[in-house]
């Protein structure tokens, strides 16, 4: 069995990663027109490719799994600054 990899969250998480991917969702939402029943699975995709290839380059699950919450830290925060 093998071993879960150790994920470290820092800094880059909340000041660069979360509103990176708030500010490309709202450019390609602005650009390409795309319903707001999407959006939310566009800031997941958006927020696994910055966490997989720039945030944990050598830990596919890592990035996978932060992927998922810098996705979901964005669509709350567009959801209650909207709100």
């Amino acid at each position: 069995m093998t071993e879960f990899p150790v994920i470290h969250t820092n800094v880059w998480d909340a000041i660069a990663a979360v509103p990176a991917v708030l500010i490309l969702t709202q450019i390609l939402k602005l650009y390409f027109h795309i319903p707001g029943r999407y959006v939310p699975s566009l800031a997941g995709l958006l927020g696994m490719g910055i966490s997989i290839f720039i945030s944990h380059p050598h830990h596919l699950s890592s990035g996978i799994f932060i992927g998922f919450f810098y996705g979901s830290a964005a669509v709350g925060t567009y959801s209650s600054l909207k709100t």
